[in-house]
C-alpha cells in the first residue's frame, strides 16, 4: 500500500473536492470516477463523505487490484468495475444505480501506467511497444508500426499527437520495417532522433508526440472519450456535478464541446421567450478551463498540463 500512495500523487484533489463537494453531501449520494487508477481521488472522497456510494471504474486490470487493496477499508460502500468509461451506463445500471450524483475524469495515463517501464508507455524507458491500457486489448503499439500504411501512420501522428514530422516520421518507420520491425520503445526512439533534422531537435524530445498518438491509437482514447461525455451527462441527475481532467488538447476540446453544447439555450434565434425545453441542461461551473496552481505544479510536475472543467446539471432534457 505504501508503494502505491508514493506513485500516485491525485491531480488537484482539492480542487475536485471542492466542486464535486456541494452534489455529495446528501445521504446516499453516488459518485462515479470512471477512470479509478491507484484510487487516489476515491480515497479522500470516501474519507471526507462518510455516507458516500462509490463506483470506481478502469479498463486496466491491474490498477483495479491496486485500487481494491486500497480502497479494502471502506467495505461495501465501494463497487469496483472492469469496464472502459464510455460503459459508463451499462456499468451503474448493473449496480441498479438510475442516477448518480458526481462523475469525474482524470484523463490520460495513470501514474501506474507511466512508471512501469514493461507498460511502454515512457519514450524515456526501453520497453516493449505494448501501450495498452487494457493488457487484454487486441492491438499494441508494436502492430501499429508493423501493420498500418504509411499514409495511416501519418494520419496518426497529425491527428493524434499534433506532429508537424508526421509525414517524415512515417516514411522513416516504413523504410526501417522492411529491414526488421520495430519491438521496443529504444528502437522507435532511436530512429526518430535520427529522422529529425537538427534545426528542430531541441523543440522537445522528438517522440512525445509520436508515443502520445501510438497510445492514443492503440486504446481508441479519443473515440472513446467522444461517447463517454455524453453518457456519463445523461447518467447525472439533476444537481449533479460533473469534473473532467484532460491533459492534450484533442482531449480538452472533446470535452469543452460536449459540455458547451448542453450549457446552451437551444431557442431558435428571435424566438420571443424561451421555452422549458430549450433550456440548457448544463451550467458551467469553471471559466473556460481551469489550471493547476503553480504551487501544486512543483509539488506534483504531472499537474502542469491539466485543464480543468466542470458542470452541473439543472434540468433533464424533455
Amino acid at each position: 500500500m505504501d508503494d502505491v500512495t508514493r506513485i500516485h500523487t491525485p491531480v488537484m484533489l482539492e480542487r475536485c473536492i471542492s466542486v464535486l463537494g456541494p452534489a455529495l453531501e446528501k445521504p446516499g449520494a453516488t459518485l462515479v470516477d470512471a477512470t479509478l487508477g491507484l484510487g487516489g481521488h476515491a480515497e479522500a472522497f470516501l474519507t471526507r463523505f462518510p455516507n458516500l456510494r462509490f463506483v470506481g471504474l478502469d479498463r486496466d486490470p491491474q490498477a483495479l487490484a491496486l485500487a481494491e487493496g486500497r480502497l479494502a477499508p471502506f467495505g461495501d460502500r465501494v463497487n469496483l468495475v472492469r469496464c472502459v468509461y464510455d460503459d459508463i451506463a451499462d456499468a451503474i445500471d448493473g449496480l441498479g444505480i438510475d442516477s448518480v450524483d458526481g462523475i469525474l475524469f482524470d484523463l490520460g495515463v495513470s501514474s501506474m501506467q507511466l512508471d512501469r517501464a514493461e507498460r511502454g508507455f515512457a519514450y524515456s524507458k526501453d520497453a516493449p511497444l505494448d501501450m495498452r491500457m487494457d493488457q487484454d486489448g487486441p492491438v499494441t503499439a508494436e502492430m501499429i508500426l508493423a501493420d498500418y500504411s504509411e499514409a495511416d501512420l501519418r494520419r496518426i501522428f497529425r491527428d493524434y499527437g499534433e506532429e508537424k514530422l508526421a509525414d517524415r516520421y512515417a516514411r522513416r518507420i516504413v523504410q526501417s520495417r522492411a529491414e526488421r520491425p520495430l519491438v521496443r520503445s529504444s528502437e522507435l526512439v532511436d530512429l526518430l532522433q535520427r529522422a529529425t533534422p537538427a534545426a528542430l531537435s531541441r523543440a522537445g524530445h522528438p517522440a512525445k508526440r509520436v508515443f502520445q498518438a501510438l497510445r492514443i491509437e492503440v486504446n481508441q482514447e479519443l473515440s472513446v472519450l467522444e461517447r463517454s461525455i455524453p453518457a456519463s451527462i445523461a447518467s447525472l441527475a439533476v444537481g449533479g456535478r460533473i469534473v473532467v481532467m484532460s491533459y492534450q488538447s484533442l482531449e480538452d476540446r472533446i470535452v469543452k464541446r460536449a459540455l458547451q453544447l448542453l450549457s446552451t439555450s437551444t431557442a431558435p434565434a428571435g424566438l420571443p421567450v424561451e421555452l422549458p425545453q430549450h433550456k440548457p441542461e448544463l451550467k458551467l461551473l469553471v471559466r473556460g478551463a481551469e489550471l493547476a496552481t503553480e504551487d501544486e505544479k512543483s509539488e506534483n510536475p504531472r499537474a502542469t498540463p491539466v485543464r480543468f472543467r466542470a458542470a452541473e446539471r439543472i434540468r433533464r432534457a424533455s
